[in-house]
């Protein structure tokens, strides 16, 4: 797996590779004489991007960072409502932000999960993993034994993903 590009050296251009669950999509950007912006994808291997007239990199990267957001908010609840029974935990609330350092962070407390929006641009089981990780900080906090065999009993096969996270950087 190659590290996902770096943002700065993108220019949200026609053309360019963009990631999403894991695969390589080619813009397609269609600016237009209207307000409004969409994203979608067309066929197997386009991310189409319409966009007003004469927008720059910064606010392409929005459009489809606000995509990312969605896609993810679609993916993430049937995560949880997948593992919560299983776990016999509850999350209060999930949300997504950009983070620079963790793929995911927990609040106890709160019971609260943070997922990175990067993870929209890798395959499924990453996305996967970080839930079904910081859901069993909810069972206990550390990263020891007793969690390790709560993530081989939850998702036997969570190496796998961890080591293909390893791979991608965070900037």
């Amino acid at each position: 797996l190659a590290a996902l590009p770096d943002v700065q050296s993108l220019g949200y251009e026609n053309g360019e590779l963009h990631e999403f669950l894991g695969q390589s999509y080619s813009l397609h950007v269609d600016e237009q004489a209207q307000r409004g912006s969409h994203v979608q994808l067309n066929g197997e291997d386009v991310l189409h991007m319409q966009l007003p007239l004469q927008t720059d990199a910064t606010y392409r990267q929005t459009v489809l960072e606000t995509w990312y957001r969605e896609q993810l908010s679609l993916l993430i609840p049937p995560l949880i409502a997948k593992y919560e029974p299983l776990m016999a935990v509850s999350v209060a609330e999930w949300r997504i932000r950009k983070m620079k350092t963790r793929w995911g962070t927990c609040n106890i407390p709160k019971r609260r999960i943070w997922i990175n929006l990067e993870l929209a641009k890798l395959q499924p089981e990453c996305l996967e993993h970080i839930v079904v990780h910081e859901m069993v900080h909810l069972l206990e906090r550390g990263h020891n034994a007793r969690f390790y065999g709560f993530m081989d009993q939850f998702l036997p096969d969570w190496r796998t993903a961890r080591d293909q996270l390893r791979v991608h950087t965070l900037s």
